[in-house]
């Protein structure tokens, strides 16, 4: 199936049961009231602006307050500083594995483009440019099968970020343990047969600054997920 296709069966789905999906804010811009915090500090997240702010320090997440299942989530996003690094999470485990700062799940990268070059491989040549084109992938133990494989990695089509200071605009849809992600208005990259297909948002923290605006998402109904496909569930 076509990238294209899934989407728009996607939004078929709900109009099939008689439910029209709606677009819930998940930042309305004043407070973090739909998140939670794991691993980090209250002085990581803030808001200003209107935009919700992130100091990259610690390395860290923090979660959506429920667990989503098939959805489509928008989110915008800059890097303030060459080489920055962060992420989305979905499907994800609402806490991290001992001694790790980051949780097991589907990341959606998030990396400035110097970064290749800013953290250069050991013959001092930079790292490969699939790390900058918003890459997907399985952390910490969830496994997948790679559209445009790069290792255990998914590598865009297509380069399609912007760097730094300049606003991205991902759109995630996450349907049956497939992934399709459009970067700023073209859809370039998938990754499907997750290992895990119902979880938490997560949002990461990691070295350098990053705001992030628009954050909405719409639940679309629910397939048949079992309980080994499912994050664990944690306290609120």
């Amino acid at each position: 199936m076509t990238m294209k296709s899934l989407v728009f069966a996607a939004l078929l789905l709900p109009l099939t049961a008689g439910e029209v999906p709606q677009w819930k804010s998940l930042f309305n811009g004043k407070d973090l009231s739909e998140w939670v915090d794991v691993n980090t500090t209250p002085a990581t997240w803030s808001v200003k602006d209107g935009l919700l702010v992130c100091t990259g320090k610690p390395i860290g997440v923090m979660r959506s307050k429920k667990q989503y299942e098939n959805f489509i989530l928008h989110i915008e996003w800059r890097h303030m500083k060459a080489g920055g690094n962060s992420g989305v999470f979905v499907w994800s485990e609402g806490s991290t594995p001992k001694n790790r700062p980051l949780p097991k799940g589907m990341e959606v990268q998030m990396l400035e483009l110097e970064w290749p070059k800013i953290h250069a491989g050991k013959d001092g040549k930079p790292r490969h440019i699939g790390y900058v084109s918003g890459e997907l992938f399985g952390a910490n133990g969830l496994t997948a099968t790679p559209a445009n494989r790069r290792g255990n990695r998914s590598m865009s089509y297509e380069l399609r970020c912007k760097g730094k200071g300049e606003w991205n605009t991902y759109d995630v849809v996450c349907v049956d343990g497939t992934v399709k992600l459009s970067i700023n208005g073209k859809f370039v990259n998938s990754i499907s047969n997750s290992s895990v297909r119902k979880g938490y948002l997560c949002l990461e923290s990691e070295g350098s600054e990053i705001h992030f605006r628009n954050i909405k998402i719409m639940e679309l109904p629910p397939g048949i997920t079992t309980p080994e496909q499912t994050a664990p569930v944690v306290g609120k």
